[in-house]
């Protein structure tokens, strides 16, 4: 099957009159936030998104994401190959009043348009597989190269009791009465 790339921004509402649907590859050279957060990425990001009207009427687009990525173990400093996958589902909404606005569902999450109706899928899916790395990167145990006798764990001492600052004063009020 060939690769096709996909457009970097769509009319979400156009393209769901039309009940479009997209399969194809965004080249991950053009992500650059995520090519800031990890080693490596594959040169492409496999992407499906469909638009449509659902039973309210509103515009939703939805579909996912898959690449490879390569992220530092924060538990042995070696690479990472991670598979980075995510799941996305969109309203397009006009401005912050209609954002909250109560007829949108929870299970979609709203997206602003542009000035001329359009919605960025490149800086959208930059997000989503953004939000889809993990927090702290860690090979399993077992594949580690550090293993769990290798790490040290400290024991911390008690604290030193202090001595009261206010004790003197309440000595001071003893001597008075």
């Amino acid at each position: 099957m060939q690769k096709v790339k996909l457009p970097h921004s769509v009319e979400p509402t156009k393209s769901a009159m039309k009940r479009s649907d997209y399969r194809g590859v965004i080249a991950s050279k053009d992500m650059e936030r995520l090519s800031e957060a990890v080693v490596r990425c594959n040169d492409y990001v496999d992407a499906e998104v469909q638009f449509e009207k659902d039973a309210q009427g509103l515009t939703v687009f939805h579909g996912r994401l898959a690449t490879q990525v390569t992220l530092i173990c924060q538990r042995c400093n070696g690479e990472l190959d991670y598979p980075v996958e995510a799941e996305f589902c969109f309203t397009p909404v006009q401005g912050e009043e209609q954002e909250s606005d109560d007829i949108i569902p929870e299970a979609y999450e709203p997206v602003e348009v542009n000035d001329h109706g359009e919605v960025s899928l490149l800086q959208i899916f930059e997000d989503e597989l953004l939000l889809s790395l993990p927090i702290v990167p860690l090979h399993a145990e077992s594949e580690c190269t550090v293993k769990r006798d290798d790490m040290s764990f400290g024991k911390i001492e008690p604290e030193q009791e202090r001595q009261n600052p206010f004790a003197v004063l309440k000595e001071l009020k003893r001597d008075q009465e």
